[in-house]
């Protein structure tokens, strides 16, 4: 092994058992410097030269990442996701009702914007709702985790992996749609089936009485030209422009304004994964720089992960190992490789996304809502989640297995 494949194997190994583990014991750096220090020992140790550490950026996810960010931002900033939270409430006439309704409005809005930022949004008003009407608050959350991570599963702009499958695959916004949304939505029902049977005899016969709607503080002008901006961004997107370019008009769009300050929406801005996602471009072009894409090919054609089956549990062990970003970007050389890669690709896209419901740890989103609950006293525990991430997360998978193929 030669010393650039050696350096390259270090940094990458050392690289992603920090993402496994979420940190560096006995330091105080979370995945994104752990992104960081990895891509800066690979420049600096000379694995990938400078130039080629530039040019393994994928500039498309980050503009396309960036601009759905901006989007959402805007979005959360009019009070759009409140409004839809209080009408879903009206809804509901009966606990088990506003349980259902969640779930879809979790699922619709995380295909359509960044599950992570729906989880951002939604977990605080759910906690306020759970509290008003005197309801568990638990079986609530743990719906919503799951419902964004299965409805995000739909879209190439529904989560990151999904923007990354995007990018490397070439699939078309409509393409992706067409067979990814029915596993979105048979999901979305096993997610509420689940969470219903699970807690059904701790959830109310019917809604507590609650006191007059609070006011919201709704910014109307902005949630007006915000939708617009997305109806025109979703008629761009299954017409085949572009997803990249959609969403950077869309977002220089949204930043035209005299009433919102631009600093409101750049601090709603997830900055440390568009960083998280540099470092790991530049990690794992140190990876095909040094000829190492070449040995994981050969170990993927031993594992047979041309059998889809096999290329399912692969992805969806790999993401909840590394996170399924990581996982993603892990399988980027291999999947070009095998035997009808678009479809390769579509399966990959779909467990890595699923795959974040087995474990309380298995997606960026489960956290949002689990530290949203904790800040509020509320604890959600490892084995409670597990109890109905594994059933959920298994079913899923297997209906995205016989739908996809």
């Amino acid at each position: 092994m030669t010393v650039a494949r050696s350096l390259a194997l270090a940094i990458f190994l050392m690289t992603y058992l920090g993402l496994a583990l979420g940190r560096v014991p006995g330091l105080r750096i979370d995945r994104t410097g752990i992104a960081i220090v990895g891509a800066a020992a690979a420049v600096v140790t000379g694995a990938i030269p400078w130039d080629r550490a530039v040019s393994a950026v994928d500039a498309h996810t980050l503009v396309l990442l960036f601009g759905m960010m901006v989007v959402g931002a805007a979005l959360r900033l009019s009070g759009f996701f409140a409004l839809v939270t209080r009408w879903t409430v009206r809804l509901a006439r009966t606990p088990t009702e506003l349980l259902g309704l969640l779930v879809v409005a979790a699922g619709v809005l995380s295909a359509l914007f960044v599950n992570d930022v729906v989880c951002v949004v939604l977990a605080p008003l759910v906690i306020e709702l759970a509290r008003r009407f005197a309801l568990p608050p638990v079986p609530y959350l743990i719906a919503l985790a799951a419902a964004s991570n299965v409805g995000s599963v739909a879209t190439l702009t529904g989560n990151p992996q999904n923007m990354l499958v995007g990018s490397f695959s070439g699939v078309s916004y409509r393409a992706f749609l067409l067979a990814e949304a029915p596993v979105a939505l048979v999901g979305l029902s096993v997610v509420f089936a689940a969470v219903w049977l699970a807690y059904r005899h701790r959830l109310p016969a019917g809604l507590a009485p609650a006191g007059p709607d609070e006011r919201l503080p709704l910014h109307y002008p902005l949630m007006w030209k915000t939708g617009v901006g997305v109806l025109v961004m979703l008629a761009a997107f299954l017409a085949g422009v572009p997803v990249g370019l959609v969403a950077l008009a869309g977002a220089a769009y949204t930043l035209v304004t005299r009433r919102v300050k631009p600093e409101k929406v750049y601090a709603e801005i997830n900055w440390g994964l568009l960083v998280l996602f540099v470092g790991l471009f530049v990690v794992i072009g140190a990876v095909e720089e040094s000829g190492l894409a070449e040995d994981m090919l050969v170990v993927a054609r031993a594992a047979n992960l041309e059998r889809p089956g096999m290329l399912i549990a692969v992805t969806a062990v790999l993401s909840n190992l590394v996170s399924n970003v990581p996982a993603v970007l892990l399988l980027k050389s291999v999947i070009p490789t095998l035997d009808e890669p678009l479809r390769t690709w579509l399966l990959v896209a779909m467990a890595s996304t699923l795959a974040g419901n087995l474990t309380l740890i298995g997606s960026v989103a489960n956290l949002i809502v689990v530290e949203a609950a904790r800040g509020a006293r509320i604890e959600i525990g490892f084995v409670e989640y597990a109890r109905l991430g594994v059933p959920i997360t298994v079913i899923t998978l297997l209906v995205g297995w016989a739908l996809v193929r």
